[in-house]
């Protein structure tokens, strides 16, 4: 079974320095309909003007992860931790008992393009963490390369959550397939392009949550995608 979130219907906020679209419910946005799914309750399509972003703000007991579509990202929380987030990146930041962190567009004239996401923790109070990884084009290119899991599996980033998460550039007409396990569920979002999951067109910003499927199989459009995929209990 597949269910579409059509990017068209997504939450928008719209502040001038910030072009903001909910997957589910967020902030002002509230529909009682899209509250998450599983354990991922956020997915934020953020497209932050020159000079702008977030000042320093808490966040507790969420797995926060942040991928930069386009443009560069900075951040600064109260663990001591400063970085640019450069497109293609990836950051982890495990809120835990408690964080403040800050974000800017990392340029005072060009747009920055990302992707915010929230995942529930399977504990609450845990000690906060941070981690991300530089950008490694050719590792998911027509591929599906994993950025988090709990295990930390080939070189992902640990998450505190009986839940995966796989990024893939697929050219055109490639096709990648990710089996579920029996009682597993997947979301697919898509940050750029077309594909097609399981045999049904998505475009940027559109996302898909999958039940009862043995697999996930995802095929480039004619130019081309690139996607998100979480695999969730």
């Amino acid at each position: 079974m597949i269910t579409l979130r059509p990017a068209i219907e997504r939450g928008q906020l719209d502040h001038g320095w910030l072009d903001a679209r909910h997957s589910f419910s967020f902030g002002q946005y509230h529909d009682p309909e899209h509250m998450g799914f599983r354990a991922l309750r956020v997915i934020n399509e953020d497209r932050v003007q020159g000079g702008g972003g977030f000042g320093m703000h808490g966040h507790r007991d969420m797995e926060i992860i942040t991928y930069v579509i386009e443009g560069a990202l900075n951040h600064k929380d109260s663990m001591g931790n400063e970085a640019g987030i450069p497109a293609g990146a990836f950051q982890r930041m495990s809120a835990g008992s408690g964080v403040r962190h800050s974000e800017y567009n990392g340029s005072e004239t060009d747009r920055v393009h990302l992707l915010q996401i929230w995942i529930l923790p399977d504990e609450e109070g845990i000690e906060p963490e941070f981690d991300e990884r530089e950008p490694n084009p050719e590792a998911a290119h027509n591929r599906l390369r994993p950025v988090v899991a709990p295990d930390g599996r080939d070189g992902a980033m640990v998450i505190h959550q009986d839940a995966a998460l796989y990024h893939a550039r697929l050219d055109a007409g490639v096709e990648v397939t990710h089996p579920l396990a029996e009682g597993r569920h997947a979301w697919v979002q898509v940050a750029r392009g077309t594909v097609a999951v399981n045999g049904t067109t998505l475009s940027a910003g559109d996302g898909a949550a999958l039940s009862e499927e043995a697999a996930v199989t995802i095929t480039g459009g004619a130019e081309g995608g690139e996607v998100l995929l979480f695999d969730l209990n």
